[in-house]
């Protein structure tokens, strides 16, 4: 698919390109649209948070009606220079690209040879020229010019921008890619991030593989994304940031804080803020996985409601702690959830088009694109979970599946001492789903083996 190049770019143009060779295969191929099936009913629910495991956060309780009146939403501003930024007076139009074609690798900036009388005199002639026949401007059409990083993403374009905290060494700095595609009609700013945990890789593929098959053509709204927001811990294979912190522990952040604090108040400021919903996209911790599901403040009308538009995906209850980057887009009144899908440190097919399927149904729920949709039958709501820990040390010998149905009582697991030869049984504390767990390994006593999801009742039965 080839796009029309809106305008050609002077020789004073920039373009700014990282270039990441695996975000550039082929894409799924796009069908007509009908929505079809039944869409589910969201119960409410509430259920511990635990992103860490470490850390476990229990959410506050789930708020009926009349409880709590909601709070207003602040005003942000989606247009105009962010913090990072230049002033809107040398914002520039972003370049028309096709994103399914393979870009080159940026080239290496040198500096130019010392200009000559000559090259000055062809140059005042050429500036001469400019002034008597100015360059065409874009053709403005029924979609909305997208302003974002300092430049005008013109309707029915797809772009890559580049945006950097400002936190590096100015000499060593490198930019993080930012893929945008704005749509031929208005409607909804849709924002994807991934990789806020450098080690979790599932959600780069979810986002690229969703951004490389919209035509902005046929696209009603805007949709940014984000595949790799901790550049840093992702070249290392590290969840957390050079100095070792969890970013996401550290929005929306502040200006003059600590290198997490001023990486997530850029993003925040130059990102987030642009877009009207947000869905981050994680995975377990290490050396732990998760069933496909979204982490939700059900306590939150609009999230509650913004959750119906994710196909065949279960929903835990979770207010969610400070400093994590859904708790904060949520205050800033940003419809949001986490996108739950898999370990860390692998790529995992099954969980990835899992992810794909649901962000496609958003879209497509919220107007956005128009398809071929058959929805699945409805995933419930976990109020309530438990983690279950191993009592002794050993090696962990799993006996059930990721989603699997279990009984109070049931043995989940065993931890074998490979010395004594001792065989200690896991078992169930309740009646539920496995949402969540380890990975066969060597344990010690107290570790988080299994995540038991409890399933909510319909309100007043």
């Amino acid at each position: 698919m080839l796009f029309e190049r809106l305008q050609k770019p002077s020789h004073r143009t920039l373009l700014i390109a990282l270039v990441i060779p695996w975000l550039s295969a082929p894409l799924f191929a796009e069908t007509d649209s009908k929505e079809a099936g039944k869409k589910s009913e969201v119960l409410i629910a509430e259920l511990a948070e635990d992103e860490s495991v470490e850390d476990v956060e229990h959410s506050a309780p789930l708020q009926r009606d009349g409880q709590k009146e909601k709070a207003p939403k602040p005003k942000t501003s989606r247009g105009g220079a962010g913090v990072d930024t230049p002033s809107s007076a040398s914002r520039k139009v972003a370049p028309n690209i096709d994103l399914k074609e393979v870009a080159p690798p940026p080239e290496a900036q040198t500096s130019a040879p010392p200009e000559t009388d000559a090259d000055a005199a062809e140059s005042e002639v050429m500036a001469t020229e400019a002034l008597a026949e100015p360059e065409p401007q874009p053709e403005i059409r029924e979609g909305k010019v997208f302003t974002l990083l300092d430049n005008d993403v013109m309707p029915g374009t797809s772009t890559r921008l580049a945006w950097t905290p400002g936190i590096q060494i100015a000499g060593l700095s490198q930019t993080t890619p930012v893929l945008v595609v704005n749509g031929i009609n208005a409607g909804p700013t849709l924002c994807l991030t991934g990789a806020i945990h450098g080690d979790e890789l599932n959600g780069i593929e979810i986002i690229r593989q969703t951004m490389y098959d919209l035509n902005p053509e046929k696209l009603s709204g805007t949709v940014v994304g984000v595949p790799i927001v901790n550049l840093p811990g992702f070249q290392q294979g590290s969840r957390y940031l050079p100095d070792r912190r969890d970013l996401n522990r550290h929005f929306p952040g502040s200006p003059d804080g600590s290198l997490a604090d001023r990486i997530a108040h850029s993003l925040f400021e130059n990102v987030i803020r642009k877009c009207d919903m947000l869905v981050d996209i994680h995975t377990g911790s290490l050396k732990r996985t998760n069933l496909p599901q979204l982490r939700a403040d059900m306590n939150n009308p609009d999230v509650a409601e913004f959750t119906r538009g994710f196909d065949r995906m279960a929903v835990v209850h979770s207010t969610g702690s400070a400093g994590m980057l859904r708790t904060a887009a949520v205050e800033a009144g940003i419809r949001t959830v986490t996108l739950e899908a898999g370990e860390s440190h692998r790529i995992q097919q099954h969980q990835i088009s899992a992810g794909v399927n649901s962000l496609t149904s958003l879209m497509e729920r919220q107007g956005m694109i128009s398809r071929m949709f058959v929805w699945g039958d409805p995933e419930p709501v976990y109020y309530d979970s438990d983690w279950i820990r191993a009592d002794h040390g050993g090696i962990l010998f799993s006996e059930i599946e990721l989603g699997a149905n279990v009984s109070e009582g049931e043995i989940l697991g065993y931890v074998s001492d490979p010395i004594t030869n001792a065989q200690h049984p896991i078992r169930s504390t309740s009646d539920g789903r496995v949402i969540g767990m380890a990975v066969d390994q060597v344990v010690m006593a107290g570790f988080a083996a299994y995540h038991i999801g409890t399933e909510a009742e319909v309100p007043g039965e």
